[in-house]
Parts: C-alpha cells; structure tokens; sequence
C-alpha cells in the first residue's frame, strides 16, 4: 500500500465511523424489540459477571478501572461501536448463528453493507470508475439448494473496497454505487460479474479501536475479500466473504472472519486479470 493510500485511510477514517453508525442506526436497531425479558436478564447477567471474573482474577486496579471507563466513552464518541464489534465479536455471534447450516459457509457481514445496490444482469460487471485501479477479477458461479436444485433469479448482492482499500459510502471522492451491485441469476441460478481484485485494507486507527490495537500490539489489518449476500425465495440468506489463496493477512484476519472454505485460488486469464469460481448453496428457509 503507497503513502497516499495510508494518508486517504486516515483521513477518511473518523469519517467512516460515523458512517457506519449512522448507517447501523437507520437499517438495524430494534431488531430484536421482542426478546423475552427472561433472555435479556440471563445474558446481561452472565456478560456483566464475566467481567467481575476478569476484574477478580487479575486484580484490576481503579486506574485500569478509569482507562477503561474513559476508553469505553471515547469509542462511542468516535462513532467506532459498529466497528468494534463488527472485528472482534461479530464472528463468534456468526459461528453460532450458522452452526446448523449444511450448505455454504457464511461469515460476518461488517460494517460497511448497504442495502439497495443497483441490479444487475446475471452477466454484468460492478459500477466502477472508467480508470478503477486493479487487477482485472471475473468471478462466475452457480446458486442452488441444498438438494442440488439450480436456484433460478437468486440474488446476490456484491460489495467490495477499491484498490486502496476503501468503500464507497464510507470514504469520500468515490462515487456512490461504486463496487456495489445486485446480480440476479439466470434461469439455472449461473452468474458472472466483471469487478476488479480488491487490496487488504488496514482498520481505521485515528480513534479509540486504534489506541486499543496500539496498547495491546495487534495489527489492524483485514485480508482483501469480496463480500456477498445472497438470497432466493424459500432459502435462508447466505452472509459471507470470500478471500484469496495466498493473501496477505488471510492466516491472520484481525476479525478472525477467514474460513478455508471461503478461499478463493483465482487463475490468470489472457488479458492480464484473474478468474475465479465459487458455488454457492443455500439452506432451506426455516
């Protein structure tokens, strides 16, 4: 990544957070308005009891206390929840969401989805930029069901960063749609998409999770993947990324989000780009 890469993350970073809450606050909240006071009182007590033990067992101090407090209150004035928990608790919620799923593996949605994209055919290619930097990535599939019926008019929605590692809607001077689309399927649930191979990206670290990752010495850095959710009539929704054989940071996501079956091995194809299959298939709706 160049140094003016590294300078358009950080400056785009606080930006992001915002972002991400603004755009978690309009499309999720209240979601789960009706879970049964019974529930709420069991995790809520076993969560804040978690933390008693942490505090007890390694003797926690008031100035390791107060830290805490002020670091707690500075990610929420970052905006930074959403990306908090989307990198360090979103994919064991995940794990345990999916575990009964027999067809494709899913993974963590993050925080940059946005619903709406523009619908494309099933052979198309992501808006983009007429001079969008990277390399060149056909990517081509088919959709069926768990019992191996092709699912015809499935939907998948595609969302990708750029070159530089950045997300339209997120970072400024990128067009609106920009890497983002909704692929129907033909009649035998095929698809092929045009796009290019998006770069690693470093996690913002102007605010409060960069401080964190700073104080315990993590690295802040994400594999480059493609993310996808892909839905049709009667199956359950498939949330996922898929990554790239031999990536950098896939053996060490810091979102701990990689799977091996989410690892595409993409082949050089004449025109100097890359080409890449995955198939996809989808539980029945319960």
């Amino acid at each position: 990544m160049t140094d003016a890469t590294v300078n358009a993350t950080a400056a785009t970073a606080a930006a992001s957070g915002a972002s991400a809450t603004e755009r978690f606050l309009t499309d999720k909240t209240g979601t789960a308005a009706d879970t049964d006071i019974a529930r709420v009182n069991v995790l809520a007590t076993e969560l804040i009891g978690a933390v008693h033990d942490v505090i007890r067992r390694h003797q926690v101090t008031y100035e390791e206390y107060n830290a805490l407090k002020a670091w707690l209150i500075s990610v929420g004035q970052d905006g930074e929840w959403p990306l908090f928990l989307d990198v360090w608790v979103e994919h064991v919620v995940e794990e345990v969401a999916s575990a009964a799923r027999k067809g494709s593996k899913g993974t963590i949605e993050g925080p940059y989805y946005v619903p709406g994209a523009p619908e494309l055919p099933n052979t198309g290619t992501l808006p983009m930029r007429p001079d969008e930097a990277g390399t060149p990535l056909l990517f081509q599939g088919q959709v069926t069901s768990t019992s191996g019926e092709p699912l015809a008019g499935a939907r998948l929605e595609m969302w990708q960063a750029d070159d530089d590692g950045l997300y339209s809607q997120f970072a400024p001077g990128i067009p609106e749609w920009n890497l983002r689309g909704s692929v129907i399927a033909d009649d035998e649930g095929r698809f092929a998409v045009t796009t290019i191979q998006p770069a690693p990206y470093q996690i913002p670290t102007d605010g409060s999770c960069g401080r964190l990752i700073a104080a315990v010495g993590w690295h802040a850095w994400r594999p480059a993947h493609l993310h996808l959710r892909v839905t049709a009539p009667g199956h359950a929704a498939l949330t996922t990324q898929l990554y790239f054989k031999g990536g950098e940071y896939v053996q060490d996501d810091v979102a701990r989000a990689v799977k091996p079956e989410l690892v595409l091995d993409p082949k050089p194809v004449a025109d100097g780009g890359h080409q890449a299959t995955y198939d996809f298939v989808l539980d029945p709706a319960s």
